[in-house]
């Protein structure tokens, strides 16, 4: 396009790094009456997953970068004071989750942990490499999160758009131990399960469907994850929330039994919009009418003839309702940001990354 997000989004969101205002609403970015948006930190490369430390320091991982770095709001006033780059030389860092009196951090090829304290700012030791994962390929990112079990959970997605995988690894979620032993299969069939959360005793998981079927299929979908769940990629995939999958015309007939037995997805959106992170609000600031819902995560679409995605959306876990939330990413059909993942900060805003202007946003009520 001749310019970066970034620079879309300095023109179009009326925003410039350091120069945005402490605490100014940004135009562009549009929420519910009684929500704002803000600037919380800017100035990454690629920044992805985040994960929130006892003392309400927010880490977030930078993908192209190779960290995690910190970024404290010791004062309160809703913006990082800094960035602390907390550990460097990381392969493709995606997932973090915090556990014990450990630092977990999902690499391409692996999970590794470090010695971690809330109020650390720096890695006092070297990572210790815990779980081997398979590298790269169609998907490379891993999502680690941890359990009510005390138990690690890891996803990895899929090498292909849809094929059989010989690595049973792929396109599943694995549970562990906390040291990275006793791995063994959770979930199958997740083309590419980037964001899982445990709420109220429940793994929910979003997913990534497949490409190349046309502009409106399948829908992309959110699925209610259990122990030797299987969801239905390569075979099959879910048309309306909580019926029967169909067929994958790939695989035809072969097919009919396996998608008999598989788990649909329990709410759906947009074809292609690839949702990413979620998070369940769990705060106290926002409206009652928000507090226990999903809000999910939309990258964008990559290949379909009219935009999709580009936006946070609500999804309730009961009825699987999906609502708006916070759009403006997509101005038209240009891109001016990408949605990664979110969390709910100690003060009880929800912060937002955002890859495609390496920013984090912060919504909060007002």
């Amino acid at each position: 396009m001749g310019r970066t997000a970034a620079t879309l989004l300095t023109g179009l969101l009326g925003v410039s790094g350091t120069g945005c205002a402490q605490g100014a609403p940004v135009a562009g970015l549009n929420v519910p009456d009684g929500f704002r948006v803000t600037l919380f930190a800017d100035g990454f490369k690629k920044p992805r997953f985040m994960v929130v430390a006892r003392n309400g320091d927010v880490l977030i991982s930078d993908q192209s970068a190779g960290t995690v770095t910190v970024m404290p709001d010791r004062n309160r006033d809703g913006k990082a004071d800094s960035k602390q780059v907390y550990a460097s030389g990381l392969n493709q860092p995606h997932g973090l989750a915090i556990h014990g009196a450990y630092l977990y951090v999902a690499n391409t090829d692996g999970v590794v942990r470090y010695p971690f304290r809330a109020g650390d700012l720096k890695a006092s030791a070297p990572p210790q490499k815990i779980v081997s994962l398979p590298g790269a390929g169609g998907h490379s990112t891993r999502t680690v999160e941890f359990g009510p079990d005390g138990r690690m959970y890891v996803a990895v997605g899929s090498t292909c758009n849809v094929c059989e995988e010989g690595d049973p690894k792929r396109a599943a979620i694995w549970v562990y131990d906390a040291d990275g032993r006793n791995g063994r299969p959770y979930a199958t069939g997740l083309r590419n399960a980037v964001g899982i959360e445990w709420f109220g005793g429940q793994l929910f998981a979003t997913n990534n469907g497949r490409d190349m079927l046309g502009d409106d299929l399948p829908p992309e979908g959110f699925y209610r994850v259990r122990a030797g769940g299987f969801y239905g990629w390569p075979y099959c995939y879910t048309t309306q929330p909580g019926r029967p999958q169909v067929w994958d015309k790939d695989f035809g007939k072969k097919a009919a039994s396996v998608c008999a037995a598989a788990t649909p997805a329990f709410a759906l959106t947009t074809a292609h919009s690839a949702p990413l992170g979620l998070a369940f609000y769990g705060g106290k600031t926002f409206p009652a009418a928000y507090r226990g819902q999903m809000f999910a995560a939309l990258h964008g679409s990559w290949n379909r003839s009219v935009k999709s995605g580009y936006k946070v959306i609500m999804i309730d876990p009961a009825t699987g309702k999906t609502t708006d939330f916070v759009t403006g990413f997509l101005n038209g059909q240009t891109v001016v940001g990408r949605p990664v993942d979110l969390v709910v900060a100690a003060d009880g805003a929800l912060l937002l990354s955002d890859d495609g202007a390496g920013r984090v946003w912060r919504i909060q009520a007002r």
